[in-house]
């Protein structure tokens, strides 16, 4: 309920991931977003904000703790959720899917591959397209890749948009976390 209600709320702020520690007293909310300065607000009245509309929902008390994303084109769901804008803004698929592994591989991927399902282009019949650029193994297990998936709703109904993003191979005591 928190995650969604949060998702909604920060739709403009490039959110990747929200995690949530319980404790009796507290809840302590880490937010992983790229554009942090949408989430805090001058001086930081918009985070403020936010802790005080989620205290009322749970009813104890909430810290938020915001974390920044130094490179958004390698964090899959931050990519989903831009080619997910794109589509929902009218914008052709091929280019928005194009650009954004573009913009990955550029960036030092090892690979990318971007799927998107349903009415594409407002087509009759519903068809699934991909484009793969580099090496994405998923069969791998120390390869480190980031898969994410996002909804566009669109006129013609819903598009799916899947993202895997390859960032190299886990080695020795990275491979513990």
């Amino acid at each position: 309920m928190l995650r969604n209600y949060l998702r909604t709320r920060l739709k403009k702020a490039n959110v990747s991931r929200i995690v949530i520690d319980r404790t009796r007293k507290r809840i302590v909310v880490t937010i992983y977003t790229s554009r942090p300065g949408v989430v805090i607000g001058r001086s930081g009245k918009d985070v403020e904000q936010l802790e005080g509309e989620l205290s009322k929902l749970t009813s104890s008390e909430v810290a938020i703790v915001i974390n920044e994303i130094k490179i958004p084109e390698l964090d899959a769901q931050i990519v989903a959720d831009t080619i997910a804008q794109q589509l929902e803004g009218r914008i052709a698929f091929r280019r928005a899917m194009k650009q954004a592994v573009a913009a990955a591989m550029r960036m030092g991927a090892e690979g990318i591959r971007v799927m998107c399902s349903g009415r594409l282009g407002g087509a009759e019949m519903s068809r699934t397209e991909q484009y793969k650029e580099g090496r994405v193994p998923l069969h791998t297990l120390r390869a480190d890749i980031d898969y994410a998936t996002a909804t566009a709703q669109t006129v013609y109904g819903s598009i799916g948009v899947k993202v895997w993003i390859c960032k190299g191979e886990i080695i020795g005591k990275q491979a513990e976390r």
